[in-house]
């Protein structure tokens, strides 16, 4: 997936200070505004640019003019690289004033004293279109505050992409990382095309190396949110992705930022990377050849388990400090009252997060006209039997989040890979720096 920076530092004071340095009030970038004739109210919106033009082209011309001409209201839709988000997050928490309604791309939990609760959006959505999945509610609610602190309305797959055509001459598939190893091998050493799973401080990383902790067996904390890092299977995983360092990747993937499998897939560089559509989508759109000879795979199965991430889980919040919070509540209920036409603009890239909103989800992604072959994205029907979010087996909470964000599972696994460290020290190492951020957020009384 195409980014370049995630969203928070290692605290709210942190980011918020650096966010002051940066100057981020000159960092929105185009913006739409819907003037309603007449219109009594304001609802002020900020998200990314969506990596699928024609969604924001729906959600900023077309949904979002209609809501505000029949609620009375004029709303300003701000769209930003999704890297700025977290400064100009924290800029608006520093003032304490700022958009209504804010959209991460993966669970805010470090913002939690600074949102409203959104169990009665979550209450009216479910008695309209059902139970939200599991992977939503992990990823919004905080247990130990019994609070919904944003509101999630799609979440988007993240399947492997592989070549068929390199695959198809060694006569393998990617299923399992035993698979990926081995045949990424075969490859390589045949055509010198490596494996492309990044190992640096990005977001793909963090979600390849957990898809592999997971899938062996390992996490960063259990159930009960517990940390848990310090196990036989960590160290299981470190020493898998080493040998799939050595034998199937190069050194470049060291060095990556989240654009370069996309970029190095969609060149003919890699024979496989874990991203979300947006390669496949990219090669469709921009007419590149090469897009016919990728494929789409479920999350690799590991000796425990067939398990891979969410690449992205878009996350709302409202501030305490929103001027509209009763029409950013309502704007988000009949969001998800329209949410087959947000599916549908976004070419399969978000999907739902109350499943009722797509029935017929199945048979949309197994017949695409534009895909070769049609049913390329059939393998995404079954994404919630593999799917889970960051935390598994837990929920998301602040701790997780400050862990995602400073790459301390990204850096374990790279000094692993590289020989820095021996599997063993680079666990150790990693478990003395979760253990400092569990404590913060269970002192905060946050986890």
């Amino acid at each position: 997936m195409e980014r370049t920076s995630h969203r928070r530092g290692i605290s709210r004071r942190d980011v918020i200070q650096t966010a002051a340095a940066a100057g981020v009030a000159a960092s929105v970038g185009p913006f739409v505004h819907v003037r309603p004739a007449k219109a009594a109210k304001t609802l002020k919106i900020l998200q990314w640019s969506h990596f699928v033009p024609a969604y924001d082209k729906w959600f900023n011309n077309e949904y979002t003019k209609a809501w505000g001409e029949k609620n009375g209201t004029e709303v300003t839709v701000d769209n930003i690289n999704l890297s700025l988000i977290p400064s100009r997050a924290a800029a608006e928490v520093s003032a304490q004033k700022g958009h209504d309604l804010v959209m991460f791309l993966s669970p805010p939990s470090v913002y939690e004293d600074q949102v409203v609760d959104m169990t009665d959006v979550y209450e009216t959505c479910i008695k309209k279109h059902g139970k939200p999945i599991d992977l939503a509610v992990k990823s919004t609610f905080n247990p130990k505050t019994n609070k919904y602190f944003a509101f999630s309305d799609s979440f988007v797959p993240d399947p492997v992409n592989y070549r068929s055509d390199l695959w198809g001459e060694i006569g393998m598939k990617p299923d399992t990382w035993d698979d990926i190893r081995i045949g990424g091998k075969k490859i390589k050493d045949k055509t010198r095309i490596p494996v492309g799973v990044g190992l640096s401080a990005e977001l793909d990383t963090a979600m390849a190396m957990r898809a592999v902790l997971y899938a062996f067996g390992a996490g960063e904390q259990d159930a009960e949110g517990n940390l848990a890092i310090n196990s036989k299977n960590t160290i299981e995983a470190l020493k898998f992705v080493t040998a799939l360092f050595k034998e199937a990747m190069t050194p470049e993937v060291l060095a990556w930022d989240a654009s370069s499998n996309n970029r190095q897939m969609l060149a003919g560089r890699s024979s496989l990377v874990l991203n979300a559509i947006s390669v496949t989508r990219t090669g469709e759109n921009d007419k590149l050849p090469i897009h016919e000879k990728i494929a789409l795979a479920k999350a690799a199965k590991g000796p425990v388990r067939r398990i891979g991430l969410e690449h992205v889980m878009d996350c709302y919040v409202i501030w305490k400090f929103s001027e509209n919070i009763d029409g950013a509540k309502k704007f988000l209920v009949d969001y998800i009252d329209n949410f087959k036409d947000g599916f549908m603009a976004s070419q399969f890239y978000n999907f739902p997060c109350f499943a009722g909103t797509v029935p017929d989800l199945s048979k949309t992604v197994s017949n695409d006209p534009k895909a070769v072959p049609p049913n390329k994205y059939a393998v995404l029907s079954d994404v919630l039997d593999w799917a889970t979010n960051v935390g598994y087996p837990g929920y998301s909470n602040a701790a997780i989040d400050e862990v995602f964000n400073t790459w301390v599972i990204n850096t374990m696994f790279a000094k692993a890979a590289t020989g820095a460290e021996t599997p063993e020290n680079a666990m150790t190492q990693a478990e003395t720096a979760m253990k400092a951020i569990w404590a913060k957020w269970k002192e905060r009384k946050l986890i």
